[in-house]
């Protein structure tokens, strides 16, 4: 894997680069929609080429490794050849996940105890398993296996669960670098600083993570209840540590505001659930604000989804008709909603992109905050 930085916003930190791997090349800032189960929800894989133009999706490790699993993925090939998708894939490590099942999980020195969500089954993550585990996926991007401790940690769990990442990080590096990609092509792998609210174990955390020399490195544990102020401290502490000419991962971050945010503070990419999601339940993200598309006041509003013609490219339904899919419970609505917000955090990231290699983006990004935050 390859980064070069092509430009930066001398009054921020925010840089427009370029990552190239071999299925392809991923303009920075990016925003990478969330493929769970290999899979965008309700979105095509045409959409996301063709009206989304994504350049990179993710896959969830923790998810496919419990179904399809490790030999279905294997025979098929990788991820790429299971789910048709031959653009640049990344893969987180699990973490999160074994980290959401609470009750359901015991962490320990040699990996995570966890139950199958699906059917009780009892499984382990190690460090050294994750990396097996997502050679065999076949991700152009892996991450580290870590725990991502809860944003309201007091400081002596906070410490104790980032010596743990720091250990399972050690090993899980020395297993990347005795190991190859199984299907012709090279993989990457990050390691994630943790260390919750606390500046100095984040600063420890991306020193350590820095010194690896990784291809790139993820920032990690933050929007899991945090204040979002402490959430921007957080970035610029962990920014100021880790290489610049590396790229720089904010991991499960965010709304519009969150992303815009985060690239002033130098992130190169980000995902989150959101833009799905909420999509789903009928929360659309336009240039203009954001829109319940419940609300009674879109039942005779003939006008575009998104009147700034920043969105979809086949923005040709109205609000009343999204409104009136979503109240009769039509999964169109959905679908809808789904490629709709997508389109417009890729449009998003493609503009602040612009404005970088402009020498504007910080005019830019101020009007847009202020823009995207808004209740229509």
């Amino acid at each position: 894997m390859d980064f070069r930085i092509e430009a930066t916003a001398g009054d921020t930190n925010a840089r427009a680069g370029m990552i190239t791997t071999d299925h392809g090349q991923i303009p920075t800032p990016i925003f990478m929609p969330v493929g769970t189960v290999g899979s965008v929800k309700a979105v095509h894989m045409r959409e996301l080429r063709e009206d989304i133009d994504a350049k990179i999706i993710l896959g969830n490790t923790y998810h496919l490794y419990l179904r399809p699993g490790l030999d279905i993925l294997r025979q098929a090939g990788g991820l790429h050849r299971f789910n048709g998708w031959d653009r640049p894939i990344l893969t987180d490590s699990g973490g999160f996940q074994v980290f959401s099942l609470s009750g359901n999980r015991k962490l320990k020195e040699e990996g995570a105890y966890f139950r199958s969500h699906i059917d009780g089954s009892k499984h382990l993550f190690t460090p050294e398993g994750v990396v097996d585990i997502e050679r065999v996926i076949g991700a152009d991007i892996m991450m580290a296996l870590d725990e991502c401790p809860p944003g309201t940690s007091d400081y002596d769990y906070a410490k104790k669960s980032l010596g743990l990442t720091q250990r399972w990080l050690e090993r899980g590096w020395k297993r990347y670098k005795e190991t190859e990609g199984l299907y012709g092509y090279s993989q990457a792998y990050f390691p994630i600083v943790q260390g919750c609210v606390y500046p100095d174990l984040r600063r420890e955390a991306a020193k350590h993570v820095a010194d690896l020399g990784a291809d790139g490195n993820a920032i990690g544990g933050l929007a899991v209840g945090e204040p979002t102020e402490k959430m921007y401290e957080m970035i610029e502490v962990v920014n100021d540590v880790l290489p610049a000419d590396k790229p720089r991962y904010l991991m499960g971050v965010g709304t519009p505001a969150n992303i815009l945010e985060a690239i002033d503070r130098g992130v190169d990419m980000m995902d989150c659930v959101m833009p799905t999601r909420n999509g789903r339940n009928g929360m659309l993200f336009t240039a203009n604000g954001i829109m319940n598309m419940r609300n009674k006041k879109w039942a005779d509003d003939f006008s575009p989804l998104d009147e700034s013609g920043t969105a979809w490219v086949d923005n040709v339904y109205s609000k009343a008709y999204v409104r009136h899919l979503f109240i009769s419970q039509e999964i169109l609505a959905m679908q809808i909603a789904s490629v709709h917000n997508l389109a417009f955090y890729l449009q998003l990231v493609k503009e602040a992109r612009r404005h970088i290699v402009e020498g504007d983006f910080k005019t830019w990004k101020t009007m847009m905050v202020e823009r995207v935050t808004r209740r229509l």
